[in-house]
């Protein structure tokens, strides 16, 4: 079962804004000629990387709740220009929006075990849903 990873979205103000600065910062780096990817770069490696890169996700920490997800694709160990060693995370950049979950801020990423990553909003017969409509379904417990 692949395990997942929780970091807080330091700056966003909600899902639409993550959503603009990843399109923003992958439109740049393709102008620039480099890979159009969404990397996320933390100083820690995960010591877990094979359970992580068996189906995990990094659970996005909006404004003090868990809001949204993106597939990790990759995790690459890289050395600043400074010597210093840190962790790119290779993120999807498909934003999967889940049941709004309360989290208490903390340093760096953590680890997320599946059984208590928060669920899906979008899935098996509520794709064509709007999106408001699944969170009011969810905040009343029937999702």
């Amino acid at each position: 079962m692949a395990l997942h990873l929780i970091k807080l979205c330091v700056g966003c103000d909600g899902i639409d804004d993550l959503a603009e600065w990843i399109a923003a910062t992958t439109a740049e780096k393709k102008r620039r000629g480099l890979a159009p990817e969404h990397v996320h770069r933390t100083r820690m490696m995960p010591k877990r990387v094979a359970e992580i890169l068996d189906g995990g996700s990094l659970y996005w920490v909006i404004k003090g709740q868990i809001r949204v997800r993106e597939k990790i694709l990759d995790l690459r160990a890289v050395t600043d220009a400074a010597g210093v060693s840190h962790c790119d995370i290779v993120l999807s950049a498909d934003l999967v929006e889940v049941e709004a979950r309360p989290y208490r801020p903390f340093q760096g990423w953590r680890y997320l075990d599946p059984a208590v990553a928060p669920r899906d909003l979008v899935g098996e017969g509520t794709a064509d849903l709007p999106i408001e409509f699944l969170r009011e379904l969810a905040g009343l417990g029937l999702l």
